[in-house]
């Protein structure tokens, strides 16, 4: 029974496969770029380090995220207008047409510097895709679903935004496979691959009808004139929006982007694991943590949705660093000892690091930096006397900081291998679990929660109220945490650094939720 009082088993089914479904595609379109993030980023930002390249695409991949407010303001505001179906089949279509034309783009070699800002642009409209898909699919499902299983439908969608991540990484690896990753143009196989999903996508959801909630306020001459001044003509308004941005949206979508893409980053970079592997291992894992989603929605229709979000939150914050030094224990054993038994300690200096100078870093200790981040070496820094060079221990050992060659040769001397590895066959089930463990932190904090934003607003503003909160939190907050995470790293050369930045942000939004964010669990859906 959904909250008009209508009963229709056959009828949910459609609607909950039809926009899981949807979702799982349009995520696809918009994941499959981080997924490749390493290979878009020699082809397209040409630089002096891998490293540099691979920040610069992090950073166009943050581009995305940066624009979804603007796309949650623009379809927001049709969606509350015009109806929830149209808009997000409007949605969909551009999310599919901007994918494909990344797949057709040439690239830096072929029209040098208008290739990257052709990629920009056109991540850019994915983004504005994305700020309309997400509130449509959840309202339309909230609003089909009866009050008592409002958690369990939108359950389904939230692990629709995992399921999109998974088939990124299962296209991207049949590529592989089947044409092989060596191939000039196998890379564009993945983003042309959405247009069979779009046409599978508008064929599922042309069968769908108008969200019963909206029906009955369009008979009723009940829909808002202007939804975005609704949103914001009081304080009252303005202050639970603020309080959903952060301690809803913010909070999870570190979390999740911790769960999937900085563990998948860790994995590759930190800890060289050969990329396939490390795709296989998220993949599996991200599989395995799909039911978390779908279990935390269902539960909190019976507890209520703020509890195990606030729960997740907590939980986050303790168990985040041991999961990751478990990953690394599990992942390079070898190299995880020689970082613990010889350490890398640089003394000097001005250790200034930039990793994006074009031209060399300044100082000697900068240079030094700069070879040991390109190997991917983790490192601390002491500070030494401004008239000396800079000094490289490894171990206690002393090596010749300027030569490049005694650097490498003393860190294989100290048992580092810094070569692409498999992990131990031993350790995978491990490994797996570590993932599973973080994607149950996940779903903990991101399963709950579209039900919880569809309940918080009313019907009226609802496609605009939740969409602008959500985008602008997982948009900043989410969307550039790969960058800001491995842009960390590469200053700090700790590769568990960039975690600080995900458990600052989930103290934040776990205080704002518990004090600021009321419980709404079996709310009735004016």
């Amino acid at each position: 029974m959904s909250d008009t009082g209508e009963v229709n088993i056959k009828r949910d089914r459609l609607v909950i496969t039809a926009s899981s479904l949807g979702t799982v595609f349009e995520w696809y379109d918009f994941f499959v770029y981080g997924t490749l993030a390493a290979l878009i980023g020699k082809l397209f930002f040409p630089a002096g380090s891998d490293s540099a390249a691979f920040l610069k695409a992090l950073a166009v991949f943050g581009v995305g995220f940066g624009v979804r407010p603007l796309g949650a303001l623009l379809f927001g505001v049709l969606g509350d207008k015009l109806g929830r179906k149209y808009t997000f089949l409007v949605t969909i279509t551009l999310m599919g047409v901007a994918t494909a034309g990344i797949g057709f783009l040439p690239t830096y070699a072929t029209i040098g510097v208008w290739a990257p800002i052709l990629l920009v642009v056109l991540r850019a409209l994915q983004g504005l895709a994305l700020g309309g898909e997400y509130g449509g699919a959840a309202i339309y499902v909230a609003e089909h679903a009866p009050r008592n299983k409002r958690g369990f439908y939108t359950g389904f969608i939230q692990g629709s935004v995992v399921g999109g991540f998974i088939l990124s990484l299962a296209v991207v690896l049949t590529t592989n496979a089947i044409v092989g990753k060596e191939s000039d143009w196998a890379w564009r196989i993945p983003f042309l691959f959405s247009l069979l999903l779009l046409a599978v996508s508008l064929w599922i959801r042309m069968k769908l009808s108008e969200s019963p909630v909206f029906q009955a306020m369009k008979e009723a001459g009940e829909t808002a004139v202007n939804p975005l001044k609704e949103s914001f003509d009081s304080w009252a308004k303005v202050r639970r929006l603020l309080a959903a941005m952060i301690g809803i949206a913010a909070g999870l979508t570190v979390i999740w982007y911790t769960a999937q893409f900085q563990a998948l980053y860790f994995l590759q970079n930190a800890l060289r694991i050969d990329d396939t592997a490390a795709q296989i291992i998220v993949g599996a894992g991200a599989i395995a943590s799909l039911f978390w989603f779908v279990f935390f929605g269902w539960l909190s229709d019976r507890i209520g949705r703020k509890k195990p979000i606030i729960i997740g939150y907590a939980l986050t914050i303790v168990l985040l660093f041991p999961l990751f030094h478990a990953m690394a224990n599990l992942a390079n054993p070898a190299l995880s000892d020689a970082m613990a038994r010889s350490p890398v300690v640089v003394t000097g200096s001005d250790c200034a690091y930039n990793p994006f100078a074009q031209s060399g870093q300044t100082t000697e200790c900068g240079k030094v930096l700069d070879i040991l981040s390109k190997r991917g070496v983790a490192y601390t820094k002491k500070q030494g006397d401004p008239a000396s060079a800079p000094v490289v221990t490894i171990g206690g050992t002393v090596v010749d900081a300027t030569a490049p060659e005694a650097l490498e040769a003393g860190l294989k001397q100290a048992g580092y291998n810094l070569d692409k590895v498999a992990p131990p066959a031993g350790k995978l089930f491990g490994l797996i679990l570590c993932i599973i463990g973080i994607g149950c932190l996940s779903g903990m904090t991101y399963g709950p929660v579209a039900s919880w934003l569809v309940e918080l607003f009313p019907a009226r503003t609802r496609y605009t109220s939740m969409s602008i909160p959500y985008h602008i939190g997982t948009g900043y907050f989410g969307g550039f945490l790969p960058f800001i995470s491995q842009y960390i790293v590469a200053r700090t050369g700790d590769p568990f650094a960039g975690l600080w930045y995900t458990v600052g942000v989930v103290a934040v939004a776990l205080v704002v939720a518990a004090l600021f964010l009321p419980e709404t669990s079996g709310k009735e859906l004016d």
